[in-house]
């Protein structure tokens, strides 16, 4: 009987906890879910085998390849009617070869931009770089089909998802801007460029940052549970922002979250080695979504045909449900 007490009254804990989170959320979620289907397996396939594949010649910075992923990205924005917030039909933010070292020739970030309905003026920014290693010395093109191959295209189908709700009349409360950075793999050029040089939105304006950096793959670790993803970020500067995280995931999803990495005395320190990091750095809350690394991190082997694409697809409407509540809570997240 002491035990079946015990089981009664942990399963109501869980159960209370559970509601107790879901209350933490918005109430205004228009056709949310419906949205959130707009995100496809298919439609990210699609995409990132255009992105991903050899006429990219491996998008490094600066180069040719590099500069037919920012049109890619481009069009995909002109032809889903999604505007800039820099001017009409101007996506790109550009940084001149001067602030690259190395040699590096002049890139630019992609940004396009839905406007808020009710806070306008303040911004959830969904972010991932667009740029990737390049061409090996022996020829070998590194497409980068993860990294972050799927972090881009997820980002493309989160926007359409939003844009969709808008041309319903279900626009988000606050602006949401997508941001595409060049210049990550030699050192976060483009999303510091944005932070520290020409933020298009003001900074104290910024709400929140969701980074997402690989996530169409699954680690070592994870080969038994595939439905998991990394977190890391979340609770450094908002307590709030990571109970929404969790409350969001609970309510819509259910993925495992892995904190692993978001530990500070984490070896690997990945809280400092994506673009994430440039707006945490002025308080600004963040998520850094990640599969973790794998054995064709960073080689030619990082091809399209290996990523899982269903789970891309749960973990992009993951990002978009919490992008969702982030935009319409009626305060902004708390930084404390």
């Amino acid at each position: 009987m002491k035990n079946l007490v015990i089981l009664l009254y942990t399963t109501l804990s869980v159960v209370g906890c559970s509601n107790s989170q879901n209350k933490k959320l918005s109430k205004n979620t228009g056709n949310v879910i419906d949205y959130a289907k707009t995100i496809t397996a298919d439609e990210l396939k699609e995409a990132l085998y255009i992105y991903a594949s050899d006429e990219f010649e491996g998008r490094k910075t600066g180069e040719p390849g590099q500069k037919k992923a920012v049109e890619f990205i481009k069009n995909h924005y002109v032809s889903t009617g999604i505007q800039s917030p820099i001017a009409k039909g101007d996506y790109f933010q550009e940084i001149p070869a001067s602030y690259f070292s190395g040699g590096i020739k002049d890139s630019e970030n992609v940004l396009a931009y839905i406007e808020g309905t009710e806070r306008p003026d303040e911004v959830v920014i969904i972010s991932a770089h667009l740029d990737h290693i390049g061409i090996s010395g022996n020829g070998d093109i590194n497409n980068g089909a993860d990294d972050d191959g799927s972090g881009t295209v997820a980002i493309l189908e989160i926007a359409e998802a939003f844009k969709t709700a808008s041309d319903k009349g279900h626009g988000p409360k606050r602006s949401i801007l997508f941001l595409h950075v060049t210049g990550e793999e030699i050192g976060l050029f483009g999303s510091r460029y944005y932070t520290d040089e020409d933020p298009i939105i003001p900074l104290e304006n910024t709400v929140a940052n969701l980074n997402i950096d690989m996530i169409g793959r699954v680690d070592q670790k994870h080969e038994k549970n595939r439905n998991y993803v990394y977190l890391i970020g979340s609770d450094k500067l908002s307590k709030e922002l990571h109970n929404i995280s969790e409350a969001v995931n609970k309510k819509y999803i259910n993925l495992t979250f892995d904190y692993t990495y978001n530990d500070d005395d984490d070896p690997n320190r990945f809280y400092y080695r994506s673009d994430h990091y440039n707006f945490a750095k002025h308080n600004i809350p963040v998520i850094f979504y990640f599969n973790g690394t794998h054995a064709d991190y960073h080689r030619p082997s990082d091809t399209p045909d290996k990523i899982q694409y269903d789970l891309l697809e749960t973990r992009a409407r993951l990002i978009f449900h919490t992008a969702w509540e982030i935009a319409n809570r009626s305060k902004r997240v708390k930084v404390d």
